[in-house]
């Protein structure tokens, strides 16, 4: 009997799970990309967001802003489609898969992919509000968003079956705990509005669109393949952090260079595991500050050096040197413990220690940032930990308030390499920032003299201070005040006053029959913009203030210390002089000098 010819495989496009299937079946075969539509690629699938990938990071604006973020863009992009009358399917890119037993986690195409989800709640939502599904339309929903079709990372996953799959009747009383949550809630919240009032013809559209949106798919079975491919192609999303290149070089070294497939099995286990409770701290701290800048701390410390500037580079240099295997376990485990250092510092500490509430308040703080890990690093106690945050503040403060360029790492080099576990005392450190408060210009000392008491006395006289800064002054000022009353218990936080914002008690807009001085070219020059005429305020009460007259206006100060203290220096009189001004400016710039920077 003649044997049969094979027969010939379809040219048909291939669903995401087909792919899946022959990656089994035919191991001898590479697998390739895959053209085709939304709908076959969620039909029957399980997709998850894998731990070790970062959160829910898409991006949305409020609807009076001109800009567009990740969101908005999705949607104008497919209400422009929807519009258009193209005969041919939309584009939604590409989405690249791991293999996981019978289920798929997305490498990248994660953010499209869970935005895409969210929209399509939204949608059929709006058309069960209208009528009642159809039966393909039924369909649709449980190939597509099902209850546990899709999840995203684990410590959001709760939270986004709650309030966007199931959409529980107490959604009001949900809280996010993360911020990539908070970003799954604004989607939500702006697709819900904005489809709100549609029509059901709209909807239709939408959803036909959406499911026969071409894509295209690719699947691996090699997890540092599945890295690489994700960090260098292009896509829509937002482009891959240092984070996550240095994550791809290590995935990819250990693809090359561990000797059998145990041991890669055993790094790469350990390498995920570390980076599953890394993002996770990234998704309690990335308010407060950017994961790139935190590596570049951590870099910093791994290396006992405040003058690396290039994460990239320097992992680069030492993956080409011997024991890169080493380098890449040892690296990963500082990165893991910065990052949970940090969390422990923005998450618990700075809410308990009015110290770290401090220089975290005033912000821009980088320089002393691989000072505090170390301080975590080395089990700091909490004292000797509040004592090096106010030390580095007044640095700091000072070096805002100066406006100098002078580098200042290069000046702390020697001490921060000096901090040490064996000696993780920190007088040394404390005694570096003394020695650039009291350097001469004029003696030995004068290449630390840019920071030092008479830089800041010059820097205070002259004028016209930055309104951040301003802010912080007349903040810490208010505890000044307050500790003279009630001692240092109990101090107001800035994060307690709402919405802190600086009044010029004499309005910028010049009128001097409502109670304030001439404004002479003097005045505007040397009285306006000073802190003497500068007042703490929340914003409703200073937009509430305006330019009302100076009589008005002290009668509304009443909240903080030094707004009542208004009432005391114009005691019987209703006009805000130069004089007034000039006795407060200087009462506060002796606070500097005396108390805030000493």
């Amino acid at each position: 009997t003649t044997a049969k010819s094979p027969k010939k495989p379809s040219s048909k496009p291939a669903a995401c799970h087909w792919i899946r299937k022959q990656s089994i079946m035919d191991q001898s075969t590479n697998i390739r990309d895959t053209s085709t539509n939304i709908r076959n690629m969620m039909a029957k699938n399980t997709i998850y967001v894998p731990d070790y990938q970062r959160a829910y990071s898409w991006d949305t604006d409020s609807e009076s802003s001109k800009s567009q973020k990740q969101v908005n863009k999705f949607l104008s992009d497919l209400e422009e489609y929807n519009k258009s009358n193209k005969k041919w399917p939309y584009y939604l890119g590409h989405f690249l898969f791991e293999e996981n037993k019978s289920d798929l986690g997305i490498i990248d195409g994660q953010q499209r992919l869970t935005t895409i989800v969210i929209f399509l709640t939204i949608l059929f939502r709006r058309l069960r509000s209208l009528r009642d599904l159809t039966i393909q339309e039924q369909q649709d929903y449980d190939n597509l968003i099902e209850a546990g079709r899709f999840s995203t990372v684990r410590y959001d996953k709760v939270f986004f079956d709650d309030y966007i799959i199931n959409g529980t009747s107490a959604r009001s009383g949900i809280v996010t705990k993360t911020k990539s949550a908070e970003r799954i809630k604004k989607a939500h919240d702006f697709f819900e509005k904005r489809l709100s009032c549609c029509e059901e013809s709209y909807c239709k559209d939408m959803l036909k669109n959406i499911k026969s949106a071409r894509c295209t798919t690719h699947l691996v079975a090699d997890r540092s393949e599945a890295i690489q491919m994700f960090v260098f192609q292009n896509s829509r999303g937002k482009k891959p952090s240092n984070l996550e290149i240095i994550k791809a070089q290590f995935m990819f070294n250990i693809h090359l260079l561990a000797r059998d497939e145990k041991r890669k099995i055993y790094f790469l286990d350990k390498l995920n595991l570390r980076f599953e409770e890394i993002y996770n701290s990234i998704s309690h701290i990335e308010q407060n500050v950017n994961e790139d800048n935190v590596l570049l701390y951590i870099t910093r410390v791994h290396f006992n050096s405040l003058l690396e500037t290039d994460v990239i580079s320097k992992a680069d240099h030492k993956l080409s040197q011997e024991e890169p295997l080493s380098f890449i376990e040892d690296f990963t485990e500082s990165i893991h413990e910065g990052f949970m250092y940090l969390k422990t510092f923005y998450c618990e500490d700075v809410k308990n220690y009015h110290e770290l509430h401090s220089i975290v308040t005033l912000g821009r703080i980088g320089i002393a940032m691989p000072f505090i890990i170390k301080a975590y690093k080395f089990d700091l106690a909490k004292d000797d930990l509040r004592r090096l945050c106010t030390n580095l503040e007044s640095l700091l403060v000072r070096h805002r308030l100066i406006r100098t360029r002078a580098v200042m790492e290069s000046r702390l080099e020697e001490s921060f390499t000096n901090f040490s576990e064996k000696d993780s005392r920190i007088e040394s450190i404390i005694a570096a920032i003394c020695r650039m408060k009291q350097a001469k210009s004029s003696s030995d000392d004068w290449w630390y003299s840019y920071w030092s008491n008479d830089a800041l006395a010059e820097a205070v006289r002259g004028g016209h201070i930055n309104h951040q800064i301003a802010k912080f002054i007349l903040w810490k000022y208010e505890n000044h005040l307050e500790s003279s009353v009630k001692g240092s218990y109990g101090l107001t936080r800035f994060d307690k006053i709402e919405d802190p914002e600086l009044e010029h008690i004499a309005p910028v807009t010049e009128n001097p029959s409502n109670g304030y001085d001439v404004y002479d070219q003097e005045f505007r020059e040397q009285y306006l913009n000073c802190l003497g005429n500068y007042l703490l305020i929340s914003r409703y009460h200073n937009r509430v203030l305006g330019n009302k007259p100076f009589v008005e206006k002290r009668a509304s100060y009443k909240y903080l210390i030094q707004q009542r203290n208004i009432e005391g220096m114009t005691k019987g009189g209703d006009i805000w002089t130069k004089n007034h001004i000039k006795q407060r400016n200087a009462i506060i710039i002796e606070f500097i000098t005396d108390h805030l920077l000493k």
